[in-house]
């Protein structure tokens, strides 16, 4: 019998098994393995799994009762993943139907009174963890730029403060590498007043070599500060860190079903959150943390917990999973947080239009198929409907590389104008996703060299594992029915593909800029796109992102006309008429003479 150990991040999931496995005297694989969606390191002897919770909601497909495993432990569960939070419906369903099945649920912080009553009254085990006092200083009144206060923050530690290191807390990208670039500058001019600072970022997209940095020892006689977004809060551990800098925000995903907008907005974190940012400082000795923000607004202004990702995302993935293992009253599902109803409609309304579903809302046998791909139920459809036009495989390419997120394309603030042209070396007529399969395409040329990738500002690490997703989807084409079919260079076969899939995603040009079809909500190309500067009059788009303006990512030049061909349920011939080809008649009306 197996041990399944879940974890809501891919990092943490493959670090946590790296080191079980080191300290069982095992090779990672063998005994010990981990399984992601699109990479499997297990093998038959493997006994205990770690993996993403989506991995093990996707082995309920294969086995609803879990039969082959006798203990599974849902860890980091105050992280309320979307997966996590379907998770506890099953298991609680499963461990009611097999009672030798064992259920850990651990977490870090946690309303435990509420989780043991959902899970039937279970026992709770309270562990103390091995950690140093932390004393948490606030600041007396509340600060305007948190950037600038960081930074400044970073500089009096530094100075006035014993040895360690310190970890500052951020939202993006963005922000982390400005206060990279202001703490830099800073102890460039005060030179050599000061010890020296080594000031190191981490976020999702750096690429891996940089990412390695951080966990490397700092030399004597220096200090080391990772700025870094909240992924550094739980999954990983950065050792000799004593002093910690939280300013209270964080980005947090929201969905708007009536609009289908994803919103990433910076929000205060919750009281949890900060209070796992706090701990981090006293992991190898008596730390301290910093709060930016004032003892009151802790107190009053915080949410006690953040708010369960399934009330703020689209849901189309997971009822198509839950429909097709056979749970048809999703209304009736016992969530411990439910979904609101609207967003719930919709996903159903989304694989409706699909034909995933039919109209008594069953699975339909296309649905079924949908349901075994890994991916966006969007996405799953194209790959399906790649069969009709006869070009499988530059579409697993593209669904590959949309995958793989908006991590391809690599910036770095010091070369801006040679990233930009390399990228504007692949456009090609059409839209971004030939843009994408063009850099696939000469990356496969180059015999898949790293070498290219770093001439080309291309992640090497987003390509590679964009290659992993494309040979795992060309895996599971075979238990879907579709053969690898090319449509050597038609590109229009390809882009007709994509619009059977995203036809809910299009958008017109109109006198007043671009608008949604159905909804009419007023949407921006974004200006990485190959398509900013050429306004094409009919887009689709692969997602909606609300950042500074309402931004379609990647998108796509179709014609109105395969609209009515790849969704006739969905679209009528009248929308999709030009307005501006009609033309009012000269004379409008009588005029008074005439009417006597």
């Amino acid at each position: 019998m197996k041990i399944a150990c879940t974890q809501p991040r891919r990092v943490a999931a493959m670090s946590v098994a790296a080191r079980v496995a080191r300290e069982m005297g095992v090779k990672l694989g063998n005994e010990v393995g981990y399984s992601i969606r699109f990479e499997d390191c297990t093998s038959e002897r493997t006994v205990l799994r770690y993996m993403t919770d989506g991995m093990l909601l996707r082995e309920f497909l294969s086995e609803p009762d879990l039969a082959s495993y006798s203990v599974v432990m849902v860890d980091e569960a105050h992280e309320r993943t979307l997966h996590t939070d379907i998770l506890f419906g099953l298991i609680k369903d499963v461990a009611r139907f097999r009672p030798e099945l064992k259920v850990l649920v651990a977490s870090a912080t946690l309303d435990t009174a509420r989780f043991s009553a959902f899970f039937d009254d279970a026992p709770v085990f309270r562990i103390p963890g091995r950690r140093f006092p932390v004393d948490i200083f606030y600041t007396k009144a509340p600060e305007a730029d948190y950037l600038e206060a960081c930074v400044v923050s970073v500089l009096q530690i530094h100075v006035t403060q014993p040895p360690g290191d310190i970890l500052v807390f951020l939202t993006g990208q963005e922000e982390i590498e400005a206060a990279c670039e202001m703490l830099q500058d800073r102890c460039r001019r005060l030179g050599s007043k000061i010890r020296e600072l080594l000031v190191l970022p981490i976020y999702a997209n750096l690429p891996s070599d940089m990412q390695a940095r951080i966990f490397q020892p700092t030399p004597p006689g220096a200090r080391k500060v990772v700025v870094a977004t909240n992924i550094a809060e739980t999954s990983l551990t950065i050792e000799g860190i004593i002093y910690v800098l939280d300013p209270g925000f964080c980005k947090q995903k929201s969905y708007n079903p009536r609009t289908g907008m994803e919103s990433l907005t910076v929000t205060p974190c919750s009281k949890a959150s900060a209070n796992q940012r706090a701990g981090r400082a006293g992991r190898v000795a008596a730390g301290k943390c910093f709060r930016l923000y004032t003892a009151w607004a802790y107190q009053h202004e915080l949410e006690e917990t953040t708010v369960p990702e399934i009330q703020r995302t689209s849901l189309g993935n997971v009822v198509l999973l839950l429909k097709s293992l056979g749970i048809h009253d999703l209304m009736h599902f016992d969530f411990l947080d439910p979904p609101p109803y609207e967003t719930l409609l919709l996903a159903l309304e989304q694989l409706y239009a699909l034909g995933a579903l039919n109209h008594l809302g069953e699975l339909t046998t296309s649905g079924r198929k949908m349901a075994e791909l890994p991916v966006d139920p969007m996405l799953s459809k194209m790959i399906l409907a790649s069969e009709k036009y006869s070009c499988s495989e530059e579409i697993l390419t593209v669904a590959a590389m949309l995958s793989v997120n908006n991590s391809i394309f690599y910036r770095p603030k010091d070369k801006v104008v040679h990233a930009d042209n390399a990228r504007v070396n692949f456009f090609l007529p059409g839209g971004d996703h030939l843009v994408l399969l063009n850099v696939y395409t000469q990356w496969a040329e180059s015999g898949y060299s790293s070498q290219w990738c770093y001439e080309n500002f291309v992640q090497f690490r987003s390509m590679r594992r964009a290659r992993d997703v494309r040979e795992q989807l060309e895996g599971l084409l075979e238990r879907v029915e579709v053969g690898l079919t090319s449509c050597q260079g038609d590109y229009v076969r390809v882009r007709k593909a994509i619009t059977s899939g995203y036809f809910y995603h299009t958008a017109r040009l109109t006198r007043s800029g671009y608008r949604t079809v159905k909804q009419q909500q007023t949407v921006f190309i974004h200006p990485n796109s190959s398509l900013f500067e050429q306004q094409p009059r009919w887009l689709l788009y692969h997602e909606l992102v609300l950042t500074t303006k309402e931004f379609m990512r990647q998108v796509l030049e179709i014609e109105s006309s395969w609209l009515l061909e790849v969704a006739p349920h969905y679209y009528k011939a009248k929308e999709l008429e030009d307005p501006h080809a009609k033309k009012m008649p000269k004379k409008v009306g009588k005029t008074r003479e005439e009417l006597g």
